[in-house]
């Protein structure tokens, strides 16, 4: 059987595991969990090739306990039903010892498939440990999401390319055997985008097409790998650099380019609820409050496309898009928040001020919370000077409108109001 070099080199064990020291170094979220046996069900979230397969059979190993794995891509409700009872009978109720069942993309499984694991997790039937590439808030349902912990893992960092490289050179069975020296390596970890499975692939590939010593450098590889690569990699740096095009294209206010790249990715096989998620996003970072029907669009889009599906789904992501591009354009909300995230950060936990404090209790009221509260209502225009940030940073601005056409109804509206309280 010809196995490939990213197999030949799958970590057996922890000490062998190269990265994710945030879940298993030594003061690791995972590592006295695993020492110690006690395994919670949970979800490992990361790009692809970031070893969370790998992690979960290692868990199995270093824990003892028995592994059943599924594939949701070619699994249904009937082959979590069996694994199951299979479970019920090797494990149960009244041992740690209880199996895992690791469901590989379980982002792929339908919500009467996830519902099929509710009872077993919640009983203790299984430990379940799923594996998904897509943000699990959106794509696990949350009855189960509650009851697993989320772990994220991580791209691989430059060492951590650079470890694995070093590794085939100096242990794998068949590379080993010959002479290779890794003179440069920065075109490796550019098209492995992080994802170790892929470094290990395209170096396979390239060591296979050398007759006698190999010398890797960064024109080699590109030599050897631009006619193997795909157009378009949903998982590596194009799927990166094309999301990153189209969303500037729609921030550029270029619907021309929005829907060129929109085409790529569609064509591409991009997850089309990936494709109307960022735009949902860019609704309100970059559009706001110059045209807040831009978020209700999007966020139509977005439940569109999760009920229709594709084909059909690209004439709405295209409306959407072009909607979006054409639309005039403000950072003003995404400015403010920021801004205020990182004066909380300086500040910590500023007091409330007591005028502006709930006062449910008559206790709280003889302490003076509420007292000097001005109700905006009874005052002229529905508007009153009064100062609702913390004493240590009042007069602070944090929301700007800029000076877009179509916020200046909303930024005189606002200047009408502050310029007793503020000067401008």
């Amino acid at each position: 059987m010809n196995e490939p070099l990213a197999e030949r080199l799958r970590p057996k064990s922890l000490e062998d595991y190269v990265s994710q020291t945030h879940l298993i170094g030594e003061h690791g979220a995972l590592t006295q969990s695993i020492k110690q046996g006690l395994i919670p069900s949970m979800i490992f979230w990361g790009p692809p090739g970031t070893g969370k397969t790998t992690l979960a059979n290692i868990i199995a190993t270093e824990s003892g306990r028995p592994f059943y794995t599924l594939s949701a891509i070619n699994s249904g409700v009937k082959d979590v039903r069996g694994v199951i009872e299979k479970a019920k009978q090797s494990g149960g109720l009244f041992t740690t010892k209880n199996p895992i069942l690791f469901i590989d993309e379980i982002h792929r499984f339908s919500k009467s498939q996830q519902d099929s694991l509710l009872q077993a997790v919640e009983k203790g039937w299984i430990t379940l440990i799923g594996a998904t590439t897509e943000n699990p808030s959106f794509e696990v349902i949350s009855a189960l999401l509650s009851r697993c912990q989320v772990y994220i893992l991580n791209a691989f960092d430059k060492n951590d390319l650079e470890t694995l490289l070093k590794r085939a050179i100096e242990k794998d069975t068949i590379i080993s055997k010959k002479k290779i020296e890794l003179k440069e390596t920065s075109a490796l970890l550019r098209l492995s985008g992080g994802d170790a499975r892929k470094l290990l692939n395209i170096f396979e590939l390239i060591v296979n097409s050398v007759d006698g010593d190999v010398i890797i450098n960064d024109n080699l590889v590109l030599e050897k790998v631009q006619n193997n690569t795909v157009r378009y990699d949903k998982t590596g740096e194009q799927h990166y650099d094309i999301i990153s095009a189209f969303i500037k294209s729609i921030r550029g206010s270029d619907p021309n380019g929005a829907v060129y790249w929109l085409a790529r990715m569609i064509e591409g096989g991009e997850d089309l609820k990936f494709i109307a998620r960022r735009l949902l996003i860019l609704a309100s970072e970059d559009i706001g409050n110059a045209n807040p029907t831009a978020l209700v669009i999007a966020n139509n889009t977005f439940q569109a496309v999760s009920t229709i599906g594709y084909p059909e789904s690209r004439i709405i992501l295209s409306q959407c898009a072009t909607y979006l591009a054409c639309s005039a354009k403000s950072n003003a909300a995404y400015s403010a928040i920021n801004l205020a995230q990182q004066k909380v950060r300086e500040t910590g936990d500023l007091s409330v001020p007591l005028e502006i404090r709930n006062a449910p209790t008559k206790l709280m009221k003889e302490l003076g919370y509420g007292e000097n509260y001005k109700y905006a209502h009874n005052y002229e225009n529905n508007f009153t000077d009064q100062e609702f940030l913390p004493d240590e940073i009042k007069n602070t601005t944090f929301y700007n409108p800029g000076n877009n056409p179509r916020e200046q109804t909303q930024k005189d509206f606002l200047k009408q109001r502050w310029k007793k309280k503020y000067g401008y």
